[in-house]
């Protein structure tokens, strides 16, 4: 077709086509059948630009082809409801596709790089980013205490410092029993430490390693009080505005947000079921925003760069922490550290009620990848590490 239809037409025709393919898949017919019909004639149908015509004219034709053939296995497998997944080479994006639906009883299909997931912890490198805008301002130091910038969090048994919570060897518990799968809300940054604040340490600080979604909603006090903005204002203002990131959000369950994914998950009998109702107001910081595949795209690209924090910055928060003996931890600040074979690299995976992510970032390769879902339970195995070693040989070529 020689004109492109108009985005609301082509949201329409792939709304359409979508469905008729899930219901074709869902009478279990060939799925060979459907990947070529999804490959070949989506371009001809809807006249636009789509992963079809990206493998014609790219030399990642055959890892797209591949890596298509992996994640609609996992779907299957898994049982997910909806997978959005991206992939991005030299600040370009090389492939993108969305699998299923973002919501299953309006038939609404995952619609690439627009529908919007629950991230999880990756909600900490976004954290940590505020924190490394603050030093790069001489308003905050990785190796002062909380109480510096938190004044109302009790003193514990030991001292404890930024870097310290946020490479997890603070000391400071994770969630216990129920906390999880709070449904209660919390008005403040200040009102969701009262979980935990008065809660004795688990160990003396630097000797242990011990994973916390509540040390960063401690963080988020201490960007709150640093910058004088409430955190929400300035994860906004300093950072998902000022890298594009239009469509990252609080998770607040008030607010309509257009694109929004509804949340699932998996019953004991195999079956896709609704979410549990969950506010995760209480953990913004840690675990409580919502996002894009291009929208953490943007974020990784930006990581490689070096251009919104600086490389002496990025390099201080990607690398591992040690403790006290020496040992390294494989946590930096906000950041795993990735190492596999030749690969180096950092990331964060991402676990939350109605959605699971995996989020990894190469800068030699200048690769970034991004699997969002929306169900309690995927488990990406090392399908997300496949696909990265697909890309980055077909890169070489």
């Amino acid at each position: 077709m020689k004109h492109e239809l108009k985005k609301q037409e082509y949201k329409e025709s792939q709304m359409i086509f979508f469905r008729h393919m899930t219901l074709i898949r869902y009478k279990k017919q060939s799925m060979r059948f459907l990947f070529k019909l999804l490959v070949f004639v989506t371009p001809f149908l809807i006249g636009v630009k789509s992963t079809s015509q990206t493998i014609k004219k790219t030399k990642y034709a055959s890892a797209i082809f591949e890596a298509h053939r992996i994640i609609d296995s996992l779907q299957q497998k898994q049982n997910i409801p909806g997978i959005d997944i991206a992939v991005s080479i030299n600040g370009n994006i090389v492939w993108s596709e969305g699998f299923g639906f973002a919501n299953i009883e309006l038939q609404v299909p995952v619609i690439s790089g627009e529908t919007i997931f629950r991230i999880g912890s990756v909600s900490k490198p976004l954290t940590s980013t505020a924190l490394g805008k603050l030093i790069k301002n001489g308003k905050l130091s990785l190796d002062s205490t909380i109480q510096t910038y938190v004044k109302y969090f009790p003193k514990k048994k030991y001292p404890i410092t930024v870097r310290q919570i946020a490479g997890h060897i603070a000391g400071i518990r994770h969630y216990r029993n129920t906390e999880y799968t709070s449904a209660k809300k919390y008005s403040t940054v200040e009102s969701g430490l009262d979980i935990f604040k008065n809660d004795s340490l688990l160990f003396k600080p630097g000797t242990g390693y011990s994973y916390s979604s509540y040390g960063f909603n401690l963080l988020s006090a201490a960007v709150e009080n640093a910058s004088g903005m409430p955190f929400l204002d300035f994860m906004k203002h300093e950072i998902f505005s000022k890298l594009g990131m239009n469509a990252t959000f609080a998770d607040k369950n008030e607010r309509i947000i257009e694109n929004r994914s509804s949340f699932y998950q998996i019953n004991a009998s195999n079956a896709i079921e609704n979410a549990i109702y969950v506010d995760n107001s209480y953990k913004w910081a840690g675990g409580g925003f919502l996002s894009t595949t291009h929208d953490l795209i943007k974020f990784g690209n930006a990581m490689i760069k070096e251009e919104f924090l600086s490389g002496k910055i990025i390099a201080e928060f990607t690398k591992s922490q040690k403790l006290s003996n020496g040992k390294k931890t494989g946590y930096g600040i906000g950041w795993g550290i990735i190492k596999r074979n030749k690969l180096k690299g950092f990331g964060h995976d991402g676990g939350s009620v109605g959605g699971i992510t995996k989020f990894q970032i190469y800068p030699k390769e200048k690769l970034v990848i991004i699997a969002l879902s929306n169900s309690s339970n995927v488990n990406y195995a090392k399908t997300i590490e496949s696909i990265v070693d697909l890309f980055i040989e077909a890169k070489k070529q």
